[in-house]
Formats: C-alpha cells, sequence, structure tokens
C-alpha cells in the first residue's frame, strides 16, 4: 500500500498538543529540546503551558513543525515510514524533513525566521476568508475583477478541497471580493483570523527575506518523494527547493490538487501527523475511497502502530 505522510498547516494549533508524545517518548522530547536549543525559545513551554503567543505566527509555526516532527520521529522509532510526503504551507517544512531534503535543525532554524517574516511582512490592514460552497473559477474571475476595480491585492490563497477556497490580500478588498462571492451563490464567507495576508503578493517581501536565510542552508538529496504547494507537482532537483519556499510565500497552496496527483499516482492511504485533523477533513471532501487517518495524541499512534 502507497503511504503518504501529510502534514497540516497552521491553524490547528492547541494548548497542550504533542505533550503526550514528550511524556511517553524520549525520541519525541528530544525533538522539543532540539528546537528550543537552535531557536533560543521555550518551545515545549509554548506548546503545553497556557500562554498568549501560541496564536501568533511567529510561534505558530515553530511550535507546529516541532510537535509535527515529534511525532513523524516517534513514527520513524516505531519502524514505520511513507512512500511520498506532501504539506500544507508551514506543513511543507515536515515534507522536507520526512523527504530528507532538509535536516530538522535547519528546518527548525528557518521556520523560525519564516514566522517572524510574515509575521511583519504586513502587519496591518491584511485579511484572509474562506469561501465554501462556490467554483474556484468563479472565486479566481471575482478577485480578478475586484483587483482591477480596487487597485489592491486580492487573490486565492489555499485551494483546500471542493467547496472550499481560501482569499486573500488587502482587508477591504477582501471583503468586497467576500460580498462578490455571495452574490455569486457561494454558500458562507467566514473571514479568518489571521495575523496578515498569507499566501499573496504582500507577503513578497517575506519571501525575499526568507530566501536570504536559505542562503545557509544546505538542501540534502531527495530520498523520499515530495511535492511542492507551488505547482502541486513533485520536486525533482534539491537545486529547486529553496526557490519553491520562496515562490510558496506568496502564492496559492495548491493542496487538493496535490492531492489529486497523489492519488492519481496510486496513493491508497493518507496519515495526517500533527494536531487536528484539517487535513483529514479535506479528505473527505477530495476523494472517499482512500484511507485516511490522523495522529494527534497517543491513543491514536498506539492504534496506528498496533493495528
Amino acid at each position: 500500500m502507497k503511504r503518504v505522510f501529510m502534514f497540516p498547516g497552521q491553524g490547528s494549533q492547541y494548548i497542550g498538543m504533542g505533550k503526550e508524545f514528550y511524556d511517553a517518548m524520549p525520541e519525541a522530547k528530544a525533538v522539543y529540546d532540539l528546537a528550543n536549543e537552535v531557536t533560543g525559545l521555550d518551545v515545549a513551554a509554548l506548546c503545553f503551558e497556557e500562554n498568549d503567543k501560541l496564536n501568533i505566527t511567529e510561534y505558530t509555526q515553530i511550535c507546529m513543525l516541532t510537535t509535527e516532527a515529534a511525532i513523524y520521529t516517534a513514527l520513524k522509532a516505531a519502524g514505520i515510514g511513507c512512500d511520498v510526503t506532501a504539506g500544507l504551507s508551514l506543513g511543507e517544512y515536515g515534507a522536507l524533513i520526512a523527504s530528507g531534503a532538509m535536516t530538522m535543525r535547519d528546518a527548525f532554524a528557518v521556520v523560525r525566521k519564516r514566522g517572524i517574516y510574515m509575521e511583519q511582512a504586513y502587519p496591518v490592514g491584511g485579511g484572509m476568508s474562506a469561501i465554501l460552497g462556490l467554483d474556484a473559477e468563479k472565486i479566481a474571475a471575482i478577485c480578478e475583477e475586484t483587483a482591477a476595480k480596487t487597485n489592491k491585492v486580492v487573490s486565492i490563497a489555499n485551494y483546500n478541497c471542493p467547496g472550499q477556497i481560501v482569499i486573500t490580500g488587502a482587508a477591504d478588498a477582501v471583503g468586497e471580493a467576500g460580498d462578490a462571492c455571495k452574490e455569486a451563490g457561494a454558500k458562507r464567507v467566514v473571514p479568518l483570523k489571521v495575523s496578515g495576508p498569507f499566501h499573496s503578493a504582500l507577503l513578497a517581501e517575506a519571501g525575499k527575506k526568507l530566501g536570504e536565510a536559505l542562503e545557509d542552508v544546505t538542501i540534502q538529496p531527495i530520498t523520499i518523494p515530495y511535492l511542492t504547494n507551488v505547482t502541486a507537482d513533485y520536486v525533482k532537483d534539491p537545486a529547486d527547493v529553496k526557490d519553491y519556499l520562496v515562490r510558496q510565500v506568496s502564492s496559492s497552496v495548491r493542496w487538493q490538487q496535490t492531492i489529486e496527483r497523489l492519488i492519481a499516482d496510486g496513493a491508497e492511504e493518507f496519515v495526517e501527523i500533527g494536531p487536528g485533523r484539517s487535513l483529514s477533513g479535506f479528505m473527505r471532501k477530495i476523494n472517499r475511497d482512500v484511507t485516511t487517518c490522523n495522529i494527534d495524541k497517543m491513543e491514536d499512534f498506539n492504534k496506528y502502530v498496533n493495528r
């Protein structure tokens, strides 16, 4: 059975994520210890103890990635690997670790900076909204029309699954495009509680800074195939990885297309590694014929390992 490890992006974080693995498995604890060492933060405390920082992007990203890496390490220690890997937005760094292309140490260092750059890139006036129940092509056309009319940025951020597209850009343009989507037949338009217009052209400066941070990183040979959000295709040449990571910050996340490509290529089992069940939820709308599970807690882990 062709198995995919998939890693979620920010938005699924919660206080206490990963603590069961930290307490039960030395291999997982070592991952949090490494993140603490690399970043100078107490990542474990940010993940486990009540605080007001976990939902701030510059902390969310490193906390999510550390938790994903800890659960992935626990699976690896149990002798469970994957045939191919992918991650949504931030989750692409989890996929990079699983693919062998980036060391955990380098991924933690880069993502710590990525979170800061994305937080600072457009601190005021950005927005994102989820558009439910409207065709992607209609949404794209509405975004183009609104951008031309307002002379402001608004575009598609995420192709999550059929019936769920996220738009991003200047807050007032996102609001206007959302209203137009309602008029065009969208079932719901849900403004998202985010700190910036992620995956839009407004974050190009963050991508540029990320590119500078990536100059010090050595990309390793890709031993497990992985797909990038930018093209929904496999990255075959390690030399292309950095360019895709820079572009990913300000380009659309083609998650639905990524999953459809994997299924077309024979993937049969999809394992979501990390907090929440967002990707598993998308899977049910993309294709119900494949096997999907999520590993968030020790109960999930034990059930999967001992099946």
